[in-house]
């Protein structure tokens, strides 16, 4: 009996050890799978077109653009672990230093990092606001900007890669976009060094029209368009300018076309991306501004409110790019 005992106790102690083994081999297994899961999340507020004292008129509520700037930034501070702002242009309506000088205390009220691209109405083509004015003002402003070119690169997370850039034409005044060859060459060596990355490009002048304006496209758009779709990695390009909403995806890369706060729907996007294994998902939330009397006061000044709007696929949802073995 004592024997048997014995021999009962050594295979119990046995089958302990096994099923310990296989727990912790079963465990790591899981945090292992989980660390190929990543994710981020940003905001993209786009065509702000903040006056200090501007009126409403049939395309832009710039009377109520303050009222709106604050809604937003007290929405995204609402959110949890946003990891940057991204204003895609048009932050001011004049190219004017006061109203920069105005325009930055409201957004200092973001409890979260923020960049910007510039838009066509950022900057007085021959006048006093020029590149480096405003890139300065920003500076003194914001700790987190600290770039010397108004196109610039980061990485906010490991496996994603950040590339701001500024298709404004600078040297007359226009509403078309084109990507200079400096920035061109400086695009590719970018995305040649991020191969393995989950990319974010952000622009203001789209390289897909949400609908047809030669007067506001970019000039270049085939070329650029060519050189990013020439890499296989997930990458996301978010866009403004046309203050209209539109999804497009092609193969690898989604094109995101944002709405303005400053006009109808008065709304911007909280997107959280997730890098798996095999895909990266983007997904996409509509945020409209709280100031709803606004809001319809702008639905009813403005022609063909739905061609603004979009459709639900391109207000929100979720969006998969399978990623390619290399």
């Amino acid at each position: 009996m004592r024997r048997r005992n014995k021999s009962e106790g050594i295979f119990s102690k046995f089958v302990n050890s096994v099923v310990t083994i296989c727990l912790t081999i079963g465990m790591l297994w899981g945090l292992q799978a989980c660390s190929h899961s990543t994710s981020l999340k940003f905001v993209q507020l786009s065509d702000i077109h903040f006056l200090e004292n501007g009126q409403n008129t049939t395309f832009k509520m710039t009377g109520a653009s303050s009222q709106l700037l604050d809604d937003a930034v007290e929405q995204i501070n609402e959110e949890q672990e946003i990891d940057f702002v991204m204003l895609t242009g048009d932050i001011i309506d004049k190219p004017f230093e006061k109203e920069l000088r105005a325009f930055l205390p409201h957004i200092e009220n973001l409890k979260y990092p923020w960049y910007f691209a510039f838009g066509n109405h950022d900057r007085c083509v021959g006048g006093y606001l020029t590149t480096s004015v405003y890139m300065d003002m920003v500076k003194k402003s914001n700790k987190n900007y600290n770039f010397n070119k108004p196109y610039y690169a980061f990485t906010p997370k490991k496996g994603y890669r950040v590339i701001v850039l500024d298709n404004i034409i600078t040297d007359k005044v226009t509403t078309q976009g084109y990507l200079g060859e400096e920035q061109v060459l400086w695009l590719k060596k970018e995305l040649e060094k991020s191969k393995r990355d989950t990319v974010l490009i952000f622009m203001h002048v789209p390289l897909i029209e949400p609908f047809t304006s030669p007067n506001h496209r970019l000039k270049n758009a085939v070329q650029v368009m060519s050189i990013i779709e020439s890499y296989k990695n997930p990458i996301g390009v978010f866009q403004g300018h046309y203050h209209a909403t539109r999804v497009v995806q092609h193969d690898n890369v989604l094109y995101v076309n944002s709405p303005a706060l400053v006009s109808y729907p008065n709304a911007f996007r909280i997107i959280n991306v997730t890098n798996h294994k095999d895909k990266t998902v983007f997904e996409l939330k509509w945020v409209e501004t709280r100031e709803k009397a606004i809001q319809k006061t702008a639905k009813l000044l403005v022609v063909a409110s739905n061609i603004f709007a979009g459709e639900e696929k391109d207000r929100q949802g979720v969006y998969e790019i399978k990623k390619v073995k290399e």
